[in-house]
Parts: C-alpha cells; structure tokens; sequence
C-alpha cells in the first residue's frame, strides 16, 4: 500500500522500530466484525469474540449482509472492532440511569451500541448534522428498536445551548481518517496535513459548542479514526486546559494490547491494526468539574403552535401493540399515534421545542378514517406484542422476497387485516391480507434492491 509521505514520515516518528509491521498490517486484509443485539438473540457458532466488546465477534470472512433477514431485523450491527470500546468506559462509569447524547452518530454503530450498554431506563439522543444520513442513522436505530432513542439533526452549536442537560456525551468527531486508510482508499487520497489541521480545528471547535450541555460532573468521550497527535492527544490537552476537564483513567487487561499516550502522560487509548485485531482508532475520556455553576436550560423557544396541548383519547388497541403500556406516554399529533418513555416526558418536551427531530420514541400507528395502520418502526421496537396480530412465520426466500418489496402469499385460512410478518421468530414488518392479495407494507426506501434470485 503506498501512503503519503509526510504521513510515513510522521507515523515512523510515532512508532520507531514498530513502523514496518504497522505498514505490513494495513497491507492485509481488514477484519469483519459484528456486534449482536442482546434484545433480539440469535445463535452463532464458533465465533472468535472481541475481548472488549461483551456482544462482539470477529467473523472468518465477509458475507453478504443484504442476504441475511436477520440483519434487517436488527439482530446485530456490522461494525469496526476497535470502536466497541466505547463500551468499557461506559461500565467504568456510568451505571446509573443517564441522559446520553451521540453527538456525531450516523450511521448509528456507536448509537447502537449505547442504545445496548446504557444502564437500563436511559434516555439516547443520536444526533447527526448532515440529514441525508440522519435519515440513515434513523434506519438503524429504527432496526436496533429501543423505544428511549430520540434522533435529531442539529448543529453542535444549536444543542449546546441547552445547558446541563447530558450525563454523557459521545463526540466521534469527523477526522483525517488514518485508521481507515487500510478499508478505504479515498481516505488515503484525500489525506493531507493541511485536512489535519483542518480538523483539528474543526474538532476543537464541536467540542467547545457543545460543552455547555453536559452536566457538570458529567462525561465527555472524544474518539477519532486517526492516529496522528493534533487530532488526539492535543486536543485532550486543551480539553483538559480549556474546560478544566479532568482525563479518565479506566483499567483494562494488558493482553488486549491496547496502547496510550504518545504525547505527554495522559489516559488515553490507541488501537493500531498491527497490535490490535480491528482498524485505527483513539478514544479517551473527561469529567467535567462537578463545580462548574448549574443553570438552567436556555429559555425555550416557543412552539409555533403555541402552548396548548390538544387532548386526544389513545385506543386502548394502540397501547396493547407494547408489552408494558404502563411505562409510556401516547401521544397523538395529526393522524400519527407514538410512544416515549414517561419518565422523560418533559426532556423530550424540551428537545422538541428546540431542536430539528427526525424520530422520537416508537411511532406506533397511523389513523385513517376508522382504521389503525401499525407503523413499521413499532413491528422492529423490541417492545412490540407479538401476541397483539396474526403472526406468519416465514423461510428465508420468502423473507427476502418480503424485504424486497415484492408480494408475499399467506396460507388461505389465514385472518384478513394486519399481519406481523417474522423469520426466526423476529419480526420483520407487516403486510396487509385483503383476502385475494396483501398488501406489502415494508418502507419503500428500505427495499433489497438487488435481484432476490440472484442470492444464494
């Protein structure tokens, strides 16, 4: 592979004698790894785990995940190795229910995985700047299906101005891309020391927007794909040196072979592809000072609807689709009926009236006329009552003709209506069975878009 050569040239300074085998190492090929979603289990076999990762596996070779149904029920993510990490500070740390935001989350492996690692009853806000991929970043957190998810779309600046408000924050901030030279050759292209400094900048800059919003004695992660010390060890420092944040220290097993700082004496953790099992990446953690002055949110902006809340009678049908009705709040806005957890009412509340929402709880149904259209969202939350509809359990081909969007056959005695549609006994979506013919209701711009008699 031929690198840069003021990269080579900086890289060798960083590694000494270990700068040959790291140069091998980006020469082989790059490890598939996936990270399975404990609320919908699957069975594997004879996966090598990923030590860091308690729901990680490194996989023999890369299959084709559009062929597999129980990737598009949200059985499990495809995600870098190196980047489940972010799990071991979230045990170090937080065991308490928390209010968590993922700042830059799209498409959604690190959103995922909180949505997973997260103490019980937390709140995610996935947040990602650019709206072409929030709508991705939704997709996945959609398929993921835990109901305590709200996605919004906002600049860093915007949602730095309601203060206090995160016990965590995860900043995956956009970087040169080092780590990823090996999987992506535009990365390699388009590298340049001055896009490093670009986004050094850049980072310092997202940091500074948004430090205003984590509580105090709150936690920030910092994390890029890169290995040059501008974007990493520079920036804790002035982190550090700027905010007054105090550089966590969590303990690991030696044989994970996961190194630190290679500026200074700080707590950080580096992955490099020639000691660790995954692609380039750096993490580190900080504590804001529990003595920074609480204040309140920002004044609120109004709702351009005004103030007064419009009191609708949910179906008591709606609020049998979940399991446990009991934890959440229905609301009713237009003809669209959603879930969110009730305990975070007013939270959601003020992020509604400030920020740019893409999704927020579990939309549940639509109402036309006299009929409750379930939403595909409810069929993947992994709060749904498989025993509330008709449930057709189908075989591979069938299932991927049903992602595909083509027309599905249901048995002829089969009841007229809503049908919950599931393979391996995880839900995929719903048809409905007009007697004849069903109706397909998979999202249009989900389908497989590949010839389904084409995969083996």
């Amino acid at each position: 592979m031929e690198l840069p050569a003021i990269f080579t040239e900086e890289t060798q300074a960083l590694l000494g004698d270990a700068f040959p085998a790291f140069q091998k190492a980006l020469s082989e090929e790059n490890p598939v790894s996936i990270r399975l979603n404990p609320s919908k289990p699957i069975k594997i076999n004879d996966l090598e785990r990923i030590p860091w990762c308690e729901n990680g596996y490194y996989l023999k070779s890369r299959p084709l995940f559009t062929a597999d149904p129980l990737f598009h029920a949200g059985c499990y993510y495809v995600q870098e190795a190196s980047s489940m990490f972010v799990e071991q500070i979230i045990k170090h740390y937080i065991h308490n229910p928390s209010v968590c935001l993922d700042l830059c989350a799209a498409p959604g492996g690190k959103s995922t995985h909180f949505s997973t690692s997260l103490p019980k009853d937390s709140l995610l806000i996935s947040n990602e700047v650019i709206r072409s991929r929030a709508f991705i970043l939704a997709e996945n957190l959609t398929k993921w299906g835990n109901l305590s998810t709200v996605i919004t779309n906002n600049d860093p600046s915007e949602i730095g101005q309601l203060k206090n408000l995160f016990d965590l924050i995860l900043a995956d901030v956009p970087c040169s891309g080092e780590g990823m030279f090996r999987k992506d050759p535009k990365a390699r292209e388009e590298w340049s020391p001055a896009n490093v400094r670009l986004c050094a900048e850049r980072q310092r800059r997202i940091i500074a927007d948004i430090w205003p919003s984590l509580k105090p004695g709150g936690i920030l992660v910092y994390s890029t794909c890169t290995f040059n010390t501008k974007e990493n060890e520079e920036n804790i420092v002035w982190i550090a040196e700027t905010f007054g944040a105090e550089p966590l220290s969590p303990e690991f097993p030696s044989d994970w072979k996961i190194t630190g700082s290679k500026r200074g004496n700080l707590p950080v953790f580096r992955f490099w592809p020639h000691l660790t099992k995954g692609e380039g990446f750096f993490i580190a953690a900080l504590r804001k000072s529990p003595e920074d002055e609480i204040s309140a949110y920002n004044k609120q902006k109004k709702n351009k609807t005004g103030n007064k809340q419009t009191i609708n009678v949910i179906p008591n049908e709606v609020k049998n689709w979940l399991k446990d009705s009991s934890t959440c709040d229905f609301r009713l806005k237009g003809n669209q009926i959603s879930a969110i957890p009730e305990i975070y009412k007013s939270i959601i509340q003020t992020l509604e009236e400030n920020l740019k929402i893409i999704s927020c709880g579990i939309p549940l149904a639509e109402v036309k006329g006299k009929d409750l259209i379930p939403q595909h969202t409810m069929a993947m939350c992994t709060a749904v009552n498989q025993n509330a509809f008709p449930v057709y359990e189908m075989e591979r081909e069938a299932a991927l003709q049903y992602l595909s969007r083509e027309t599905i056959s249901l048995p002829p005695d089969f009841p007229k209506g809503y049908i919950l549609l599931t393979y391996n006994k995880h839900p995929l979506g719903f048809v409905k069975n007009i007697g004849n013919r069903t109706n397909n209701l998979y999202p249009q711009e989900w389908r497989i878009r590949m010839n389904v008699k084409d995969i083996d």
